[in-house]
């Protein structure tokens, strides 16, 4: 890598610091090239990425950011993976750890708070972003769908009992 291409990778790195609400350390050794493709897939398909960088070159795009509490954890052999979504990339990376004992969790960072492994694992239990927005949104919808349903229910009442004399009347004749 010459020092043009450096100079860009620690550029992309900032940008990733700078806007990522969270990013998660691990160290990746003795994993082998399916599992973190593996891995980079199910990153993937929850919206989150994995980088494997130099350490050296991550330090550097890390500082002035509000990741740069990762700083310490990067030593050996690691990876990181990041998201927008402040739960996606603790969920797979925590998901993946427990498959794949080679995986291990140091740190991260959530904006300025520093995440222990305890943390990032503590993180990856609570929902998605999509899942807590459909929550809310089924808890804005369910006094609509009660008022709609106690509006019908009088009619509906009407309905039974003039059922039930039309019932009577035809017995009786």
């Amino acid at each position: 890598m010459d020092r043009a291409e450096k100079k860009e990778a620690v550029a992309a790195l900032n940008d990733v610091f700078k806007t990522t609400s969270v990013v998660v350390v691990a160290r990746y050794t003795g994993l082998t090239v399916f599992q973190l493709q593996t891995l980079r897939r199910r990153m993937r398909e929850a919206g989150a990425k994995v980088q494997v960088a130099k350490n050296r070159l991550v330090k550097i795009a890390v500082e002035g950011t509000p990741s740069a509490s990762i700083s310490g954890l990067l030593t050996g052999p690691t990876l990181i993976a990041y998201s927008n979504d402040p739960v996606a990339a603790p969920k797979v990376a925590v998901e993946f750890a427990k498959e794949f004992d080679k995986l291990v969790i140091l740190g991260g960072a959530m904006g300025t708070t520093a995440l222990d492994p305890n943390s990032v694992k503590s993180l990856a239990t609570m929902p998605s972003l999509d899942e807590l927005r459909a929550k809310l949104l089924g808890l804005l919808v369910a006094p609509a769908t009660k008022i709609a349903q106690l509006s019908t229910a009088p009619a509906a009442k009407l309905a039974r009992v003039f059922a039930a004399y039309a019932e009577k009347d035809k017995e009786a004749a």
